[in-house]
């Protein structure tokens, strides 16, 4: 194996650190010992399926398409897979070199594309997804017992649990060490998301972190002894780390400057709001509901009685969560107050874009902006975002900018037109209707923008610095090891830790679906338990 890259989701100092000094994961701190690392300065967005693509591909997203855990068609929506990713990962330049590669739980690789090697998909593929060479997930269930994507967990929030997220962990190294066997690979790429999870499932509980890294250092353990890779790279899609501040409802703050426009009774597209904020979590999704309590709830909220008032109202009295646990999500849904994004100027769609779409005629369906007037009104939101600032007279934003300013590519058209990017990832951005503009963040622990690298072993001159060390910059380091040349359409440039083998054009693909497919109900329930989807 010349090459073995190993992806920590959410890894940074911030967390590395207290895991290093209470020796955690001897095994992990090795590489960086030996090695060499730094911060690895991540994407707008900073958030997995949008932030992993690029790594693999060295792109930003307005070339290869993901921007966020939906994708959109008008106003309609599903939650995103690979069918949508327009550029090659690095395992299929190599493919084309004639290198194999075995590719372990890499988010957005579902479904995958035939190379030479094996690849098991990650997070947001289905619990039984499709696996390439075809049939590869039975006969690896055959080699080591069960396999899964997703912890079979209670959710009730006890010790017991880590035991479920210790239990992926340790699936994800037995599956890749019986491919690397099979299949000896020179490129090999295991990625670890549970040390991200284990944040939003468990925020302040150190105890889980450290039962989770443990868990990872034991299989990095195991692997590096046995295949012994000429070079090591630790790489994480960003970083993790408190919200001290606000949470910020961007179509609340629409609403309150005529932006937007707003119905009830489960007619219009509904606001994400958490599961977890609005205290019913069953998990329940779809359509408004269509049971004789969703009737009686829509019927409630066309008089003004929506769920956001009965949630205040319960949250006051401190029955939301007994009542929440009867309440499917769908209920909710069809008693809230709703962002009507058919008759609204401009709009959050999802939170986790980081920004603005406008309602511009020709593009959306309904959309409510001449063409002409595009301009003029993204500079006057610009500046209406540019200004805001929290209860404590800071600002809200170290960013407001038009898309062109961290996009470009021939998808742009897919992605917010106007860019917000919190200060310090302090504000925790919303997109639900709350009836107020600020409130407390919804999670007290998420994604910040500076991740971690590390790099060891024959193949890099750990003598030198890593530089100002980004994320598009790890696909062509790692092409650069082999000795091939970065693509013409990367973003990024070999780390200078390895010599450059200088630039190539490649063909182009184009793997995406113009029409919306139906994703795996499983795996929309799955976002919105872990806060990505928000549901009211």
């Amino acid at each position: 194996m010349r090459c073995f890259v190993i992806g920590i989701d959410a890894a940074c100092q911030r967390v590395l650190d207290p895991l290093f000094d209470q020796e955690v994961t001897p095994t992990l701190e090795s590489i960086f010992r030996r090695g060499v690392s730094d911060s690895l300065h991540s994407q707008i967005p900073p958030w997995t399926p949008s932030a992993w693509p690029s790594l693999c591909t060295g792109t930003n997203p307005g070339k290869h398409g993901i921007f966020d855990f939906l994708a959109f068609d008008g106003y309609d929506w599903d939650v995103v897979d690979a069918t949508r990713l327009h550029e090659p990962a690095l395992w299929e330049y190599l493919s084309a070199a004639g290198y194999e590669s075995v590719v372990v739980n890499v988010p957005l690789t579902h479904p995958p594309k035939p190379f030479d090697g094996a690849l098991v998909p990650g997070y947001i593929a289905p619990e039984r997804p499709v696996c390439h060479p075809e049939g590869l997930l039975a006969e690896i269930r055959d080699a080591i017992g069960d396999y899964r994507i997703y912890p079979d967990s209670s959710d009730d929030g006890t010790t017991d649990d880590y035991a479920a997220h210790r239990e992926v962990v340790h699936m994800r190294g037995e599956a890749f060490e019986y491919l690397a066997e099979r299949f000896d690979p020179a490129f090999g790429f295991l990625q670890f998301q549970q040390t991200d999870t284990v944040f939003h499932k468990y925020p302040d509980d150190w105890d889980a972190v450290r039962a989770v890294y443990e868990a990872v250092d034991a299989e990095l353990d195991r692997i590096l002894d046995r295949f012994d890779p000429e070079t090591v790279l630790v790489v994480s899609d960003h970083g993790m780390g408190e919200y001290d501040d606000y949470e910020f409802r961007v179509n609340e703050f629409l609403r309150e400057t005529g932006h937007v426009a707003t119905t009830r009774g489960g007619t219009g597209m509904p606001s994400w709001a958490l599961v977890r904020d609005s205290k019913l979590t069953s998990g329940e999704t779809g359509d408004p509901d269509r049971s004789p309590l969703g009737s009686l709830m829509r019927q409630a909220a066309r008089l003004g009685i929506t769920t956001q008032r009965v949630v205040a109202v319960l949250d006051a009295l401190g029955l939301a969560d007994t009542v929440g646990r009867f309440v499917p999500p769908s209920v909710a849904s069809s008693g809230a107050e709703q962002v009507d994004f058919s008759a609204s100027t401009a709009f959050m769609r999802s939170r986790s874009e980081l920004g603005v779409r406008i309602n511009l005629e020709g593009r959306e369906p309904h959309g409510q902006v001449p063409q002409d007037e595009y301009e003029d009104v993204r500079s006057d939101l610009i500046r209406l975002f540019t200004d805001v600032r929290t209860p404590d007279g800071d600002r809200v934003f170290a960013d407001v900018a038009p898309r062109e300013a961290y996009f470009d590519g021939p998808v742009i058209e897919e992605a917010v037109d106007i860019v917000l990017v919190p200060a310090n990832f302090e504000q925790f951005l919303s997109a639900r209707l709350a009836g107020a503009t600020f409130g407390t963040p919804s999670e007290p622990w998420n994604h910040k923008l500076d991740g971690i690298v590390a790099a060891a072993g024959t193949g890099v001159d750990t003598s030198v610095s890593l530089g100002d060390a980004d994320l598009f910059d790890i696909a062509p380091t790692v092409l650069a090891l082999f000795g091939l040349p970065r693509g013409a359409r990367m973003d990024g440039t070999p780390l200078p830790i390895v010599d450059s083998a200088g630039v190539s054009e490649y063909d182009s693909i184009d793997r995406s679906d113009s029409n919306i497919s139906a994703t795996s109900g499983e795996v929309q329930e799955r976002l919105e338990n872990l806060g990505y989807i928000e549901n009211i």
